[in-house]
């Protein structure tokens, strides 16, 4: 019979993901989590698959952020991304160019 986590437990977990997402402080800046995934091939690929108004509002995300970071400075609260608002944009593009990549490769084996 399988047990279920008691439901103090998946609030606790939330409220632990909110407090490490405020921690990790790019949320001050008016960047999203997918903002910050190190750019590779894999990635790039996933941008340039990106509609054109994600792609335009991940730059102006990034370029307001660095201009804040370059002033030492960081958004009115009441401007930081929230965690609820935090969605993963980029993700199942970069899912769908892996799973494409990781195909392709197992094809030239054969």
């Amino acid at each position: 019979m399988a047990s279920r986590a008691p439901v103090a437990t998946g609030r606790l977990m939330v409220g632990f993901r909110k407090w490490f997402y405020n921690l990790s402080g790019f949320n001050k800046i008016g960047l999203m989590r997918d903002d910050t995934i190190m750019e590779d091939s894999d990635v790039l690929e996933a941008l340039r698959r990106l509609p054109e108004n994600a792609y335009n509002d991940r730059m102006f995300r990034i370029k307001r952020a660095m201009d804040l970071t370059m002033k030492q400075q960081i958004l009115p609260k009441d401007q930081w991304t929230k965690y609820e608002e935090d969605h993963p944009y980029l993700t199942p593009y970069l899912n769908e160019v892996i799973h494409e990549r990781k195909e392709k490769e197992e094809w030239m084996k054969k």
